[in-house]
């Protein structure tokens, strides 16, 4: 038995069976994670992975009692190199931080700054994605902290902290008719062409749920992942923009105004996620507190499952 044999396992499961798939993860061929997985099969006196001719299909029931074991023994194995690491140099490393492109780009910043100037020595590597490939990345280890605002607490081996609360501001043109409304109404909102974030970013599901259960239609002219190219073109006259209050300082010179709108749509709330049972390293802790300054160390070990409290301060 040997960790590529079990990261075969994980893998093939992970990606829906699919064994090009786990190929392209592993950095290896096909045949090879085939006979990896075979190997392991025949050591073990079971098959894991149901088949239809050389197609894995499923798991067998064997194969669901065995996949969780294997998924603990290399979160070990991950927590152990961790825990070298740790202790071999406290203040050197690479803090691996997957996001969207809002938390990245208006939330982030003064946070890396504090922590750089904490952690000189700690580089720091921040991948943007949508909230389901975040989750995928923190799960399969590619990343320490995921940060988003949907969908984190969906994955029972993620745990996700809730750390701050925002609303979403309409932004429109200077002049717009709009501007004229005592108090905007979502009826009023769409009679407009509208210009917001892709389906699964930034709240995008409280806005569609507001206008669902007002049970009004509207026009959605262009989606984005990102902010500033949502307000780009609202300046352009496409449309009357939806977008995240914390995206808007660093647009107040191109000609738009914002109308609060914290009536009309659900609060958002940002969530941090590590996976369950990780070892995290004492910079991480601390990147986490500052992002999160109202949970505490012993919290975050404690909801973690960490088994040595002794790291708490």
């Amino acid at each position: 038995m040997n960790f590529q044999q079990l990261r075969s396992i994980r893998e093939a499961s992970r990606r829906g069976f699919n064994l090009t798939e786990v190929a392209n993860v592993l950095f290896t061929s096909q045949p090879g994670v085939s006979r990896q997985i075979r190997e392991l099969e025949e050591e073990l006196g079971v098959d894991i992975f149901e088949r239809n001719g050389k197609r894995l299909t499923g798991l067998t029931e064997p194969g669901k009692g065995i996949l969780p074991i294997v998924e603990r023994l290399l979160l070990e194995a991950e927590n152990l190199q961790q825990a070298g690491n740790e202790y071999s140099d406290q203040t050197k490393g690479t803090l691996t931080i997957a996001t969207t492109h809002t938390q990245a780009r208006y939330v982030l910043p003064k946070v890396v700054q504090q922590f750089r100037q904490a952690f000189p020595d700690v580089r720091i590597a921040l991948q943007q994605s949508s909230p389901d490939h975040i989750a995928e990345w923190v799960l399969s280890g590619k990343a320490d902290i995921g940060i988003a605002t949907e969908g984190l607490s969906q994955f029972k081996d993620l745990v996700s902290f809730a750390c701050y609360s925002w609303n979403h501001v309409l932004v429109v043109p200077e002049g717009h008719a709009l501007l004229k409304k005592e108090q905007v109404s979502l009826e009023d909102i769409s009679n407009y062409p509208l210009i917001t974030y892709d389906v699964g970013f930034t709240g995008r599901g409280h806005i569609d749920a507001a206008f669902q259960q007002a049970e009004l239609r509207t026009d959605i002219v262009l989606t984005a992942m990102d902010s500033d190219v949502i307000q780009q073109y609202v300046a352009l006259g496409l449309g009357v923009g939806i977008v995240a209050s914390m995206a808007i300082e660093a647009n107040r010179g191109n000609n738009l105004r914002t109308i609060a709108v914290d009536h009309l749509f659900t609060p958002n709330v940002t969530r941090l996620a590590v996976r369950r049972g990780a070892y995290l390293r004492t910079y991480t802790y601390d990147f986490i507190r500052q992002f999160a300054p109202d949970l505490s160390k012993e919290e975050i070990i404690k909801a973690v499952g960490e088994a040595d409290a002794s790291q708490a301060d």
